[in-house]
């Protein structure tokens, strides 16, 4: 599925806002990678459900911010240029601002998502989308950074809920691996368990490809709890540390 096909159409209200925010996001997440063009303006806005007008407030704001760069000539139009980043100080400060109910609201919302991404997908995926998951797998495992661990995994979510054939299931994976993603691998600490994390996303890819959806949902709900888990008790100790 091409990256641009995650694109999610905006209703009216604040549609400048989001369509800033939802491109940084799937920059963020490499569904949109470094240099690649973007759609020709008609297209793009016909795809987010906006007008061109509104398109072109948003892209000129990225180009403000160096996210994305314009070219002319005939072979010119909005190309990647930077993905945004967060400072970890800006993270650690918005995890703060997460009250209890916040994260497990997020916990809730993450659990139902993954399971039913992982229960539909055990039932409608077949050989390409189960070697689009392992190759997941595979580049977590390869990534040389942080940044890039964060983004197969990400990436690896995202594929479940495409493998479910659900285009609301992605959207909302999106959405969380956006929201999520950073503070779940401020989470993990320095030095993540990757090998660790690469043998749960195993399990379930093999329970999708045995077609048991149950032990599918089992699988991926105690993988996102494990995760949100981790970031409640990273609150609470920050919480802490400023007390």
């Amino acid at each position: 599925m091409p990256a641009t096909s995650h694109l999610i159409r905006f209703k009216q209200e604040g549609k400048t806002e989001s369509v800033i925010r939802h491109l940084e996001e799937m920059i963020a997440l490499g569904l949109l990678a470094q240099g690649e063009q973007l759609p020709r303006e008609p297209i793009l806005a016909a795809r987010l459900g906006v007008a061109p007008v509104t398109l072109r407030d948003a892209l000129a704001v990225l180009r403000t911010r160096g996210v994305i760069e314009t070219r002319r000539g005939r072979s010119g139009g909005s190309f990647i240029c930077a993905a945004p980043q967060s400072s970890v100080q800006a993270l650690y400060t918005r995890l703060r601002g997460f009250s209890a109910l916040e994260l497990r609201d997020y916990t809730d919302e993450h659990v139902a998502i993954a399971a039913a991404a992982a229960e539909l997908a055990a039932q409608r995926a077949g050989p390409d989308e189960h070697e689009r998951l392992q190759m997941l797998i595979d580049a977590l495992g390869a990534a040389g950074d942080a940044r890039e661990q964060r983004q197969a995994d990400a990436r690896f979510h995202i594929e479940i809920a495409v493998a479910a054939q659900s285009v609301r299931l992605t959207h909302s994976e999106v959405r969380l691996q956006a929201e999520l993603g950073e503070l779940l691998w401020l989470a993990y600490g320095a030095e993540p368990d990757i090998p660790a994390m690469q043998r749960e996303h195993s399990a379930i890819v093999e329970a999708i490809k045995a077609n048991d959806s149950a032990l599918a949902v089992a699988l991926a709900r105690a993988h996102v709890i494990k995760e949100m888990r981790k970031l409640t008790s990273l609150r609470l100790e920050q919480i802490a540390q400023l007390e």
